[in-house]
């Protein structure tokens, strides 16, 4: 047993240096089978719920099964901030809960090893997967996540439904129009008061559509009963009509599919530097309210979700010394409670964040605080 935190010697030139203690690698293996079924089962859980909520599609608007299909994989990078910290919560809790169990623990600890030391390599799986995670966050699931959305509108160019959302502007990169719908028919097929901003070369707006309302036929836009309004560039009026109809190119054409996470600005599709940019533009216009609140959430999650993977294993680590000798089972549902008490802490700081009554960086990182607080604050107790 006191060989258990020095390296192993096989007399291989170059090698022995490399190799981590025994204890160590001990640990880390017992880490390594309960990460990768926690991740692979909230992964795959994820899919299945997203794919469900997908299958309308194709039960009902008879949508290519294989297109839905990459829009689930595509989208599947979006659950990482969650579904790494839930597995290295997993993994550390039946880890050490099964070392505990067969009283491995309290034989290290016979042999004179510390606790802190003990828990040394779940800390340092914690943040191999805190690293990890982050990077699949900030430069794989964006990009992934904006694939999944064109995805999404290629779908909807398979079926009738209504590849447009109402009471949001949207602006089409390649002619520079802003589109604006007020509401969707029951249908789903239908726009009503619909209107669109045509731009000026050297002026605010040159044409104004406003339809009452309008319908796709595959990516052409059809207006019924439209006002065409003209300005001269001093921006005053010069003609105005009454026209029966009118056709123009749908903002979300083949062409634009970039434009459905580039000018939308989901935060999925960005990076925290895009993120940040967007906050300081926002912020330097006076910008606030519930959108701001959202986007500084949004860009404090892009590290706070992640870092979460090392809360999870000092929250795991006390509860598996503590209650470890009572089974995996116990192990499994402390492991979902731990992570459904914090995932309370989240929405309901997040909650707090958005309407400006907490500080949204502040209320991003609060859960880790306050469960890092109290891993730590355990974890004391159980080394005395």
């Amino acid at each position: 047993m006191a060989t258990l935190t020095h390296r192993q010697s096989f007399g291989r030139v170059g090698t022995a240096a490399l190799r981590l203690p025994i204890l160590d690698s001990y640990l880390l293996r017992e880490m390594v089978g309960p990460f990768m079924f926690a991740l692979g089962a909230f992964l795959l859980f994820w899919a299945l719920n997203i794919f469900f909520l997908a299958a309308d599609y194709i039960i009902n608007q008879h949508a290519p099964f294989f297109l839905v299909l990459r829009f689930v994989v595509f989208r599947i990078p979006q659950a990482t901030p969650m579904a790494f910290p839930f597995g290295t919560l997993f993994a550390a809790l039946l880890a050490m809960g099964r070392l505990m169990g067969d009283n491995e623990v309290t034989a290290m600890r016979t042999a004179g090893i510390p606790i802190m030391r003990i828990a040394f390599s779940p800390l340092l799986f914690g943040i191999t997967m805190f690293a990890i995670a982050y990077g699949i966050n900030e430069w794989i699931a964006p990009r992934s996540v904006d694939l999944s959305t064109r995805t999404f509108y290629q779908i909807i160019y398979h079926t009738n439904a209504l590849p447009v959302e109402p009471q949001f502007f949207r602006k089409d990169p390649d002619t520079g129009n802003t589109f604006y719908v007020t509401q969707v028919a029951p249908d789903n097929k239908t726009m009503l008061d619909v209107q669109i901003f045509k731009p000026a070369k050297y002026g605010v707006w040159n044409e104004t559509l406003q339809a009452k309302s309008a319908n796709v036929a595959g990516t052409t836009l059809l207006l019924h009963d439209v006002i065409d309004t003209r300005y001269n560039n001093d921006g005053l009026l010069t003609n105005q009509q009454h026209v029966k109809s009118v056709s123009i190119g749908l903002p979300l054409g083949e062409t634009a599919s970039q434009f459905v996470s580039q000018v939308n600005n989901d935060p999925w599709t960005m990076s925290s530097k895009s993120l940040r940019t967007q906050v300081s533009a926002l912020s330097a216009q006076g910008i606030g309210g519930t959108a701001m609140g959202n986007l500084q959430l949004q860009l404090a999650d892009k590290l706070a979700w992640p870092f979460s993977c090392i809360i999870g294993v000092i929250v795991a680590l006390p509860l598996a010394l503590r209650f470890g000798k009572r089974g995996r089972t116990l192990g499994i549902a402390l492991s979902i409670i731990a992570f459904f008490v914090y995932y309370l802490m989240v929405s309901a700081a997040a909650a707090f964040g958005r309407n400006g009554a907490l500080n949204p960086y502040l209320a991003s990182w609060l859960p880790n605080i306050v469960m890092g607080v109290a891993g730590v604050t355990l974890l004391l107790l159980e080394e005395r």
